[in-house]
């Protein structure tokens, strides 16, 4: 049915974008006002849409937006694939493997990961979000972009750091990273974690792989080790 058409139309859009509002939706789907109006009432109602206030924005609900099945069945397709790579990763390598998407302009969120079987181990929250220009997965992003310096230095205003850095060594760090192919994150995101990231090959940039583990665990030597690893991983999803 034509309704049920336009109703996963709604999802899928909310799914790549952040909140946006009614004629904005009804803009970018070519739906009137009113039915574009009743959809989202439903959606609202059936628990799919929820409606942030103030603004009257709409947004895909948590359960909706940790699922990933919105997502186009090129990218499900990807994902499942890197899914079992990653949990051997993160077993081999006594890390926690995270798959990142830029979910929009400034956004970055988390669409799958993988843990070890470690006593202690690092926690990700799937569905998760984190400013475009955060942590390893920002760095190696912008320097697979190969953005320019004003368009660093916009990502990095955006977010908030644990333990602060400046943007020279930030800049410094995007530089590195388009060198090595992966970028590092010296618990500057998360004070006591470091991380890595390497940006999935012929996507555009807009996959990223990462690896965290506690600081100290390894030294310099392994880390660069461990950070040719994740360039391997994220290849092998188009291999």
């Amino acid at each position: 049915m034509r309704s049920v058409s336009q109703a996963f139309a709604v999802l899928r859009l909310l799914a790549e974008r952040d909140p946006m509002s009614l004629s904005d939706i009804g803009r970018a789907l070519g739906l009137g006002a009113s039915s574009c109006f009743n959809l989202l009432g439903t959606l609202v109602a059936e628990g799919a849409v929820v409606r942030e206030a103030p603004g009257k924005r709409y947004r895909l609900a948590d359960g909706w937006a940790r699922s990933g099945l919105l997502r186009d069945g090129d990218a499900r397709r990807m994902i499942d694939r890197l899914r079992p790579l990653m949990t051997r990763f993160a077993q081999e390598h006594g890390v926690t493997a995270g798959l990142w998407q830029v979910a929009a302009k400034d956004r970055l969120q988390l669409v799958a990961h993988a843990e070890s079987n470690a006593v202690l181990r690092i926690h990700l929250a799937q569905g998760q979000r984190q400013p475009l220009g955060g942590g390893a997965v920002g760095r190696a992003i912008a320097a697979a972009q190969t953005v320019d310096e004003a368009e660093i230095a916009r990502r990095f205003a955006g977010v908030r750091w644990e333990k602060p850095v400046s943007f020279a060594d930030y800049a410094a760090q995007v530089g590195l990273a388009a060198q090595a192919g992966y970028a590092l994150d010296e618990g500057h995101t998360h004070i006591g974690i470091w991380t890595l990231a390497a940006v999935v090959p012929g996507r555009g940039a807009e996959y990223c792989a990462s690896a965290s583990f506690f600081a100290g665990s390894r030294g310099a030597a392994e880390v660069a080790a461990l950070g040719r690893a994740l360039v391997e991983l994220a290849a092998s999803v188009e291999g």
